[in-house]
């Protein structure tokens, strides 16, 4: 993988190419909250500021809070979060829910 391409989130395969181990292992480490990443229906989505964090971090936690909202300025999330939706062709509110 080639430092000048590398995003900024991962997918599950360029993340097991960024750390050089098995997609087994990330997806392991993962489930078990040792490497910071999110599930996002079945694909798995890692923040690369997040890996690289953690690689020099003794404590995982630390990093996890660290993170926590530093997408949320990000505008082009709404773009994305409702071609997810049009995609699934669902509303992202359950109205039957009553919420």
């Amino acid at each position: 993988m080639d430092r000048l391409t590398i995003p900024d989130v991962l997918t599950l395969e360029e993340t097991s190419a960024y750390l050089r181990i098995s997609i087994e292992t990330v997806t392991d480490q993962a489930l078990k909250g040792n490497i910071p990443g999110r599930k996002i229906e079945s694909d798995w989505r890692f923040l690369k500021a997040a890996i690289d964090e953690w690689l020099r971090s003794k404590n995982t936690s630390s990093i996890l809070i660290s993170q926590a909202g530093a997408l949320a300025d990000d505008e082009s999330l709404t773009q994305l979060r409702e071609s997810i939706y049009q995609a699934r062709e669902r509303p992202e509110v359950d109205d039957s829910l009553g919420i």
